[in-house]
């Protein structure tokens, strides 16, 4: 029997001499179609190469299952550990998900999200980008909370939006991160930051400070400098440090990905790590572990952030109430990066 993929609800329905209704009610398992004729008009329709029209089909149940998840990227291992969270909850449910990736553009940011809008997708899922950061725009996001739509936070939100939100506590892990350097007796210690006004950034800025503060050592300028979370951007700021009169004894990164640039920049200076220089990152990386020395970092449980928000989206779709923040606490894994 030959296949036709435009074969419609008609089609089947004048093939078997009854009404449309009658078919669709059997394409569903209704049981009010006795049970013989249902499977063999399903039958038929399988054969016939039938499909079923999603897009009416979310008009009548009011639900596409399907939800778009914006990232930055998707090249890091927390990201993806993320979206794998959420599929650990949603796609059994069977939730179809789009993932759109900015590569931290707002004007790629928007248009995602209002395509995923135009789509009728049931939930956004969003990490703001850092370029939406600076232009300070966010009418994008403004339109998916007012239309009603769950819109969720996973890893980096916009606050004044007071919608559901998942994150890691970015000020205590830089906090724990930067008091582990003093323990182990660095003097000196410098951060190499993120980028300018996105919240983790600012966050472990702020926790690397106040522990500072906290044990008493001078908050030096000359030993913060900028990264944007990539290796080759730790490499000019590292080398900074290390030609400074005074070095830093201590390096505390943004992420664990400009430690790897860091890492590079000191073993080519022939400075012993971490006897001379002991550094930590931010992340755990897959690779962090393996890497020559093993990096000293923070988990941030990456996968649980997903599934945590998988299931704020659940509650909002059956009971929708007043916006949720989840703060998810960070681990210390100390490995031979710092370990004196």
């Amino acid at each position: 029997m030959n296949t036709n993929p435009n074969i419609t609800i008609k089609d089947i329905a004048r093939k078997f001499k009854c009404s449309p209704s009658t078919v669709s009610r059997a394409l569903n398992d209704h049981p009010t179609i006795n049970i013989e004729t249902r499977k063999t008009i399903q039958e038929y329709a399988q054969k016939m190469g039938y499909q079923r029209n999603s897009l009416s089909l979310s008009l009548l149940h009011k639900s596409t299952k399907t939800i778009g998840i914006i990232l930055p990227n998707i090249s890091q291992f927390h990201e993806s550990s993320m979206v794998e969270g959420l599929q650990s909850i949603l796609q059994p449910l069977g939730y179809l998900l789009n993932i759109c990736v900015t590569n931290e553009h707002f004007l790629i940011e928007k248009e995602y999200t209002e395509r995923l809008l135009a789509n009728r997708v049931d939930g956004i899922f969003i990490s703001i980008s850092q370029e939406t950061y600076n232009e300070g725009r966010y009418e994008h996001l403004q339109m998916a909370f007012h239309r009603n739509i769950p819109l969720i936070f996973i890893d980096r939100k916009y606050d004044e939006i007071k919608a559901d939100g998942v994150t890691i506590d970015d000020y205590h892990g830089a906090f724990m991160a930067t008091e582990h350097l003093i323990d182990v007796g660095c003097t000196r210690i410098a951060h190499l930051r993120g980028p300018k006004g996105l919240t983790v950034s600012e966050q472990r800025l702020n926790g690397y400070k106040d522990c500072l503060v906290k044990h008493h050592f001078p908050i030096d300028e000359a030993l913060i400098r900028f990264s944007n979370f990539k290796p080759e951007s730790a490499i000019e700021p590292t080398q900074y440090f290390l030609d400074l009169a005074n070095p830093p004894d201590g390096i505390f990164g943004v992420n664990d990905q400009v430690c790897f640039g860091a890492l590079k920049v000191i073993r080519e200076k022939g400075i012993k790590i971490p006897e001379e220089i002991a550094i930590i990152g931010f992340d755990n990386s897959p690779i962090s572990q393996y890497f020559y020395p093993p990096l000293s970092t923070v988990g941030r449980q990456s996968q649980p952030i997903g599934e945590e928000a998988a299931k704020l989206f659940l509650k909002q779709i059956t009971h929708p109430s007043a916006s949720s923040n989840i703060v998810l606490s960070p681990e210390l894994i100390i490995r031979k990066s710092s370990k004196r």
